[in-house]
């Protein structure tokens, strides 16, 4: 325990950060490939419209994640600074509250979500074509809600305590079990997109097991003990209000799509909701190398703020920056080079690849800068600022992007190409705006980059 606390407070950032970060990085990149091959898979073995299907469906399961973020995230960056402050208990506390509000949100989400389910897609703005697909799908993701939403939830913790190895483990654990499972039961047993999200469900049960077993091993520092789990309001509150900013970053993702996909529908039909659903699936490829980064930054903040050793802060900060941008300039190379060749490994069908690739092409066109913008709001919630956090988190997708969704097909005339050009808009926008929050916080601090 001693050593990896000491390790955040004292060893070389630039060796901190690549420890804690590639792990994260790694494990992100192999979530992220399992989402596209999942999507290939789907693609290919049972039909375009079932990518429809999972378009609707995804952000339905990203509300389930951004409540499991939302504690996560919350939790890690209380017991960061509890560890910090060399509060041992406070930090079994938060963990163990962590555990209590997870189990209790995430079965009221699969609850509702059991019982309203068509409403819900409809509403998510499915088709009748693509809606059978998507209820099929969603309805066992929502049976194992509860086991995914804990393992994610808990991942962070791991991290927090600065054990980044294990928290990549338990993400590789599910994602490649994922991956094995997706063929088997798409092609040998002919399950359809009910296979696919069998696959899922399978996987992240057994990380979930995994996280339990380490959890109450002799190797993690957290000692989470029967009366840890008591509530305690003012830990539940610090772990909501700090984690509120990664719970409105996902959930506003859902209310994008309700938007995003209503407008699609009513603007390119189901064409257009298919090739939405690859452009997501693509660009999250993209970004979870850069969630991978700021993972391992926030713990490193986190602790040297709490022990206010701000040169440090500043260091980290300004690595991560960096490494951010590099990674954004590279996936955003291959794409622009390379769309044919992205799109087509999802389907064969020569329409949606040709007009996929000039899509892309638009919506990617300045993602390298976006890093600036993870980084910033992730900033604030290792620094347990949730009000700036909260802003920043809902800056790019919600202050932004849905105005501009509104506005550029409707009011402007631009139809479909509207919807496009809002993603680019909406980045730059954001990634402006972060810069300034960005340096008023530094120059509280005495710093600057």
């Amino acid at each position: 325990m001693k050593q990896m606390t000491a390790r955040l407070g004292e060893e070389r950032i630039g060796k901190l950060l690549v420890n804690l970060s590639v792990p994260a990085t790694i494990a992100m990149m192999v979530n992220a490939l399992y989402n596209l091959v999942d999507t290939i898979f789907v693609g290919r073995g049972v039909g375009a419209l079932a990518i429809g299907g999972l378009t609707i469906a995804f952000p339905i399961q990203m509300v389930i994640m951004a409540f499991a973020q939302m504690i996560g995230i919350g939790a890690a960056s209380a017991i960061s600074r509890s560890l910090g402050a060399k509060d041992i208990e406070k930090a079994d506390y938060v963990a163990g509250n962590s555990f209590l509000c997870i189990i209790v949100m995430s079965s009221i989400i699969a609850a509702i979500g059991l019982i309203f389910t068509e409403p819900i897609l409809r509403f998510f703005g499915s088709t009748e074509t693509i809606l059978p697909y998507a209820k099929d799908y969603i309805t066992i993701i929502l049976w194992g809600s509860v086991f995914s939403s804990f393992a994610m939830s808990s991942n962070n913790l791991i991290r927090a305590e600065g054990n980044a190895k294990v928290a990549m483990a338990t993400m590789l654990i599910g994602a490649i079990l994922n991956i094995i499972l997706d063929p088997i039961f798409i092609f040998v047993f002919k399950m359809g997109v009910k296979g696919a999200a069998l696959a899922t469900v399978i996987s992240k049960f057994v990380s979930f097991l995994y996280i339990l077993i380490y959890l109450y091993s002799s190797k993690s520092s957290l000692k989470v003990k029967l009366h840890h789990l008591k509530p305690k309001m003012h830990i539940v509150i610090e772990i909501l209000a700090v984690g509120s900013a990664s719970f409105f970053r996902q959930v506003t993702g859902s209310v994008v799509a309700i938007v995003v996909n209503n407008s699609l529908k009513f603007f390119g039909g189901d064409m257009a909701l298919i090739i939405v659903g690859i452009l997501h699936r693509v660009t999250m490829f993209v970004f979870m190398p850069l969630f991978g980064v700021v993972q391992g930054m926030q713990p490193i903040v986190g602790f040297n703020y709490g022990a206010k050793n701000l040169d440090r802060v500043k260091e980290t900060i300004k690595l991560s920056l960096i490494i951010t941008t590099a990674i954004a300039t590279f996936g955003w190379l291959i794409i622009e080079l390379f769309p044919f060749i992205v799109i087509g490994m999802f389907t064969r069908e020569p329409e949606i690849i040709d007009k996929g690739s000039t899509i892309m092409r638009i919506v990617i066109s300045v993602i390298p800068v976006i890093g600036i913008q993870i980084v910033g709001s992730a900033l604030f919630q290792s620094l347990g600022k949730a009000v700036p956090s909260l802003i920043l988190a809902l800056l790019r997708q919600v202050l932004l992007f849905i105005p501009l969704v509104i506005i550029l097909p409707r009011i402007l005339g631009l139809g479909l190409l509207g919807i496009w050009i809002a993603y680019p808009a909406a980045d730059i926008l954001s990634v402006v705006l972060t810069i300034i929050f960005l340096k008023g916080e530094l120059k509280k601090m005495n710093l600057s980059l």
